[in-house]
């Protein structure tokens, strides 16, 4: 995460609420000191034990071996971002830079029983089958008997229990508002720019 201040963001709603509509992240552990990564979706948990992404790997993943037995993981989702040009700013002097937003979230990650990523994989459907809206949602009652089922044996549910979560959302907030405008027109229609028009 970049050090400054001035990117730092740390309500905890904000950065839930981020992951909740991002929900595809990267994650990083070294369980036998090499370091590994995964991809996957995840969904948000809260419960009396704290905060929690739940996720699923396929058996053949380099990390699923090491579910059973846990270990200690970061998680990162990573959403805008962008090159941002010197020539776009009104000051002169300036080099170039990146901005992005990405939120960080460290912990223990434990296996899933097959209940309980079972329904994972039915709250992970839903969430996105959601966002597809007016489509009919999917659901696995639409699965031939028995395919589910079958399918399940080749993944591990996992969970990670989060300890530290912290997001950076480098806008250019350290910019004078001349400076951010050149950058908000130069990236037009970006995703990115529209962040950077909202941010304080």
């Amino acid at each position: 995460m970049h050090p400054a201040a001035a990117f730092k963001v740390e309500d905890a709603e904000v950065l839930l609420a981020w992951l909740a509509d991002h929900p595809f992240i990267t994650l990083a552990a070294a369980p036998q000191g090499r370091p590994l990564l995964a991809h996957a979706p995840v969904v948000v948990r809260r419960s009396a034990d704290g905060l929690a992404l739940d996720f699923h790997l396929s058996r053949g993943n380099a990390l699923a071996p090491f579910i059973a037995e846990g270990f200690a993981a970061a998680a990162a989702g990573l959403g805008p971002e962008a090159y941002v040009s010197p020539d776009w700013y009104a000051a002169a002097d300036q080099v170039p830079t990146w901005n992005y937003v990405a939120v960080e979230a460290e912990g223990m990650v434990a296996p899933l029983d097959e209940t309980a990523t079972v329904r994972l994989l039915d709250d992970l459907s839903a969430q996105e089958e959601a966002r597809l809206a007016p489509k009919a949602p999917w659901t696995r009652g639409k699965m031939s008997p028995g395919r589910f089922e079958a399918m399940v044996k080749g993944i591990v549910g996992a969970r990670l229990m989060v300890h530290r979560l912290e997001g950076t959302w480098k806008l250019s907030q350290n910019k004078p508002a001349a400076d951010r405008a050149g950058v908000i027109a130069a990236l037009g229609e970006a995703p990115l720019a529209r962040l950077m028009d909202r941010a304080p």
